[in-house]
């Protein structure tokens, strides 16, 4: 598919610390974005990055009609382009937010052209060193300008590109998560399962309290029972108790259907792990803890790829999870994962999509 493209006559690149890149604080050169008006997405076109003007009454701002994504490319370590990894995947789960807060679906195989193009646009901005990659971040808002509770009759996408370190500053070291049972995220026939603004802003009071107390995340209970767990604000949870691979099922709509989470279980199955997909208190898991079953715990997600948990604390006790170390399966599916997507093993199942540039 062929796009419209107005290139930036002053590039970003310089304003970059290569040596400190951190996370989401850098942006590239051009974004994607595509207009819906009149019932009706147009063709989309690359343009500059900068800033866009915005009507005080944008329905967005005071009823939070919006979705994201967020998927990454990668540099190949052999020097033959870059690897977008699972954009199908991602293109197929905003589609799925979108209609879980009345936006129309974009048109999956455009956008994923769309987002392959801004890459090889931008590609000087994917960064060389393994363990940083370029971060796509797709963005769907109502662009309406009017005061009242009801869908816009008009929509913008705009994907924004970023080269990103690790998600958190401790790297693949383990990190230190508190439960929360003071607060809830989402709930069953909630928003749970769409990756929307509003789930992000119920998760931040609990997170700067989190940090407050030298947390780097927190982990979600169920909004109900405040038992079953259900997710990390940034990513899928996942324990190995007694060997089996276990994690909290989507069933309920609570959790977010991980592109990570799913790419670690289908490696998990092809390495004959016995896997559960289920409901787990966090009684299971103190249990577990307490009687030396809990080998691992990780999360999952595009941000941090895996991300080793060496701490849980729960109604004041602390969990020290394998002596505050990365575990054996923890290592494995990093590696491999990251493997995949910078091309240095096989991709069986074709998860990257090749870009050349």
């Amino acid at each position: 598919m062929g796009f419209k493209i107005t290139k930036n006559t002053k590039t970003r690149f310089n304003d970059v610390d290569w040596n400190n890149l951190r996370f989401g604080v850098y942006f590239s050169d051009h974004i994607f974005i595509s207009k819906y008006k009149d019932g009706k997405w147009d063709d989309g076109e690359l343009v500059p990055y900068g800033g866009m003007t915005m009507e005080p009454g944008l329905c967005t701002l005071h009823y939070g009609q919006t979705i994201f994504e967020g998927l990454k490319a990668f540099r190949r370590t052999d020097g033959n382009g870059a690897n977008l990894f699972r954009p199908d995947m991602n293109a197929k789960r905003l589609n799925r937010s979108a209609s879980l807060v009345c936006i129309p679906n974009y048109d999956l195989p455009r956008l994923i052209d769309g987002m392959k193009e801004l890459v090889k646009l931008d590609n000087k901005f994917i960064p060389k060193h393994k363990g940083q990659s370029l971060y796509l971040r797709p963005v769907v808002y109502g662009s309406g300008n009017f005061l009242g509770v009801t869908a816009s009759a008009e929509y913008t996408l705009i994907v924004m590109t970023s080269p990103v370190a690790s998600y958190y500053a401790a790297g693949l070291n383990p990190v230190k998560i508190m439960v929360s049972d003071d607060h809830v995220r989402a709930v069953k026939g909630g928003l749970g399962a769409a990756k929307t603004a509003a789930n992000y802003a119920a998760s931040l009071y609990a997170g700067m309290e989190a940090h407050r107390k030298g947390f780097s995340q927190v982990l979600w209970l169920d909004g109900v029972n405040r038992k079953d767990i259900d997710e990390v604000g940034a990513m899928n949870m996942m324990f190995v108790i007694d060997g089996e691979l276990i994690t909290p099922s989507l069933e309920k709509g609570t959790v977010l259907a991980g592109v990570t989470r799913d790419t670690v279980l289908t490696l998990a199955h092809e390495w004959g792990m016995k896997v559960s997909e289920r409901d787990i208190s966090i009684d299971e898991v103190v249990d577990a803890h307490a009687n030396g079953k809990l080998s691992e715990a990780f999360g999952t997600g595009t941000a941090a790829v895996i991300s080793p948990v060496g701490q849980l604390t729960y109604k004041g006790k602390d969990m020290i999870i394998n002596d505050m170390k990365i575990g054996p399966i923890s290592q494995k599916f990093y590696d491999t994962i990251t493997g995949i997507q910078y091309g240095e093993a096989e991709d069986k199942h074709h998860w990257n999509q090749h870009i050349t540039f």
